[in-house]
This record gives structure tokens, sequence and C-alpha cells, in this order.
């Protein structure tokens, strides 16, 4: 019979894993979008690369769902992607050119891609002994630990002179850290899905009519969340940081806070009033872009703020609805297909803000604001006729 405190270790390692990796690739993508600037990238590249970027890293979760849930192999997938996702990212230091930056770029988001639906089935099973809210919201509050670690080693490294190439460099140190925790977390949890042993009855293979409902809201508010690649290369065009601006990746090392303490206050509201806590947070994130593209530096570090409270509330309680839509057989389908539909709608997006940079900050802004208010307008709807539960 598992045991609470023993499933709280298992989230702990998971963590600390999702903590090393983050500090690993946010690190990098805290200087990426003024990084492609440098090299003479435009702000229709950077959209394309940020979208695209999100287009693999959530398109292909469909496919390694469905392969994860086939195989059952969701520690060795879950290796492979971690170790795509982290190790590219020193490389990056050696680049003189923004196409192959790009790739590489695209190349770590491959790896997220890979390794993001079996980590979640593998999360779930012991969530489910915790509270799942709370359960994928601390590992999320760990991640982002990371996500404010490695934006301010990449700030000391510019600080002392080492420009972005060192930045980059330094992250192999993180990266290298976490590939070794989660191989011992293989060795210590071989079966994490025995933390699962008393299941609900089987749902069955077709995924509920909810499931879908939820899954247009999530798309429409991915949509219009603006990727941080887009609003470094403002701050560094506006506020005329060149490429040596420190503020660009301590302002992403605070939203990266944020979205720690976002994450589990979310969670555990989620164990209590299920999604309507996704709800409020939506309508109170969505008042980021005309904040965070205004040119005034006060302004954006508030909008910072309100983009990290609505990226914690995604990570987190989007995920843990998810896990309990569906049965536990077809959680990697279930995920994979989420995330992959999510993804899409980021890219889109993503390229649309892009587009919409350089030729009308004002479209933009408007362009975020209407389709996350549509999202939050079907998770009303949703949720006002009792649709949805507490987590």
């Amino acid at each position: 019979m598992p045991d609470s405190p023993s499933a709280w270790r298992f989230i702990v390692l998971l963590g600390i894993v999702s903590l090393c990796a983050d500090a690993t690739y946010e690190g990098a993508r805290s200087i990426a979008g003024a990084f492609l600037g440098s090299l003479g990238a435009s702000g229709t590249v950077v959209g394309l690369v940020a979208g695209g970027g999100e287009l693999l890293a959530y398109g292909l979760r469909l496919g390694i769902g469905v392969l994860s849930d086939r195989t059952g192999r969701y520690w060795q997938l879950t290796t492979l992607g971690y170790g795509i996702n982290t190790l590219v990212i020193p490389a990056l230091a050696w680049v003189g050119h923004w196409p192959l930056a790009a790739l590489l770029l695209l190349t770590e988001r491959t790896g997220k891609g890979i390794r993001t639906p079996p980590r979640d089935v593998l999360l779930s099973h012991a969530a489910t002994q915790v509270g799942r809210g709370l359960g994928f919201g601390l590992h999320e509050a760990m991640d982002q630990i990371g996500a404010v670690g490695g934006p301010l080693l990449v700030a000391v490294m510019i600080w002392a002179g080492q420009g972005f190439r060192g930045g980059f460099l330094v992250l192999g140190i993180p990266a290298l850290m976490g590939l070794g925790v989660l191989l011992l977390g293989q060795q210590i949890y071989p079966n994490p899905r025995k933390f699962e042993s008393d299941p609900p009855p089987a749902k069955g293979q077709e995924l509920p009519r909810l499931f879908w409902i939820y899954l247009l809201a999530a798309a429409c508010i991915a949509m219009g969340f603006a990727d941080f690649l887009l609003i470094a290369l403002h701050l560094q065009q506006v506020n005329g940081q060149g490429s040596g601006g420190v503020e660009i990746p301590l302002l992403y090392a605070l939203a990266m806070g944020v979205d720690a303490l976002a994450a589990l206050g979310c969670g555990w509201l989620f164990d209590r009033v299920g999604l309507w806590s996704l709800l409020g947070v939506v309508v109170v994130s969505a008042g980021f872009a005309p904040l965070a593209f205004s040119g005034t530096y006060a302004l954006t570090v508030l909008g910072m703020v309100l983009w990290g409270i609505g990226l914690g509330a995604q990570e987190s309680i989007m995920k843990a609805a998810v896990a309990g839509m569906v049965a536990p057989e077809t959680r990697g389908f279930a995920f994979g297909l989420f995330t992959s539909v999510y993804g899409l709608a980021w890219f889109v997006g993503s390229a649309l803000m892009g587009v919409l940079y350089d030729f009308s900050l004002t479209g933009l802004v408007l362009f975020s604001v209407v389709t996350q208010g549509l999202g939050a307008t079907i998770l009303l709807a949703l949720m006002s006729r009792g649709r949805v539960g507490v987590g």
C-alpha cells in the first residue's frame, strides 16, 4: 500500500530534476530574445522562434504521450527528453549567427516535448496521494526556483563581463546535476505506478466532453499569452539596454519567482474550489500585456508580476485538472493531446504577436487581452453549469 511520505519524497525528487533543468533552459531563455536581436534577428524572427519552439515542445507531446502509454517506458522517455532539453544550451556560447542559435533553441524545445508527457504521468501517480493541485503545485514551485536561479546566474555572468556567451556556458553545470538526480530517481522508484494502487474505476478510452471544452478554453488563454522572448526584445529596443542589459534576466527571474509562489497558492486553492481558481487568475493576469509593453519600467515590473502569476497557474492547475478527468491508463495520451493543442495555440499567438510587434504595438496588446478574455468566458460558462468540480 503506498504512503504519503514516500509520495512526497518522489514529488520532491522530480522537483529537484525540474529545478536543475529549469535553471538551465530558463536561464538561456531569459536572454535568448536579446541574444537573437544582437545577432541581427527581427521581431518577426524572434516571435517565430518563440512560437515555433513552443509548437515543437507541445506538438510532439501527442505522439510521445501515446508512445509512453503503449510502451510503458515513462522513465526512459523522460531521461531522453531531459538530456536533449538541457545539454544543447551550453553550445549557444559558440554560436555567431542567428539561424544556428535559432536551431539550437528549437532543439532544446524538442527535448522538452519528449520528456513532459511521461514525466507528468509519473508525477500524477504520486500526486493522487497528496492532492493533485498541491502535488503539481509543489512540483511547479520547485521548477520555478530553478527558473529564478538560472536567470540570476546569467545576470551575474553578464555583470562580471562574460556577456551572453559566458551565461550560456555556465548553465551546463545545473544541466549535469539534474541528469544525475534523474538517473538516481529511476533506481529508487522504478515503478511509480504503485503510488496509485487503488485508482478510481476506469473511465474508458474516450475522453469526456468536459475535457474538450476545457481544452478550448486553455487554447484561447495560451494564444494570448506573449512569450518572454518577445517581451525581452521590447525591453532591449525601448530601454536601449543593448547586448549587456542585466535588467532583462533580472525581470525574468522576478517573474519566475512569482510563478513559484502562484503555483503553490493556486494548487492549494484548486484542491478546494476546483477550476474557479484558474478563472480568477486568468482575469487578473490578462492585464500583463498593457503593462509589460508600456515602455515604462515600473509598469513593466508590474506586468511581469502578473505574467508570472498567470504562468504559474497554467503550469500547475491546468495539468492537475487533466489528471482528474481521465483514467490512469490514458493519461499519457490526454496530457499529450492537451499540451499539443495548447502549444499550437501558443505558436499561433506568438507568431501573430511577433508580426503585430513590428507593425502595431496596440494591436498586439488588444490581441493578448481579448483572446485571454475569451478563454476566461468559456471557463466561466463551463463552471457555471456545474461541469467542473473541486480538484
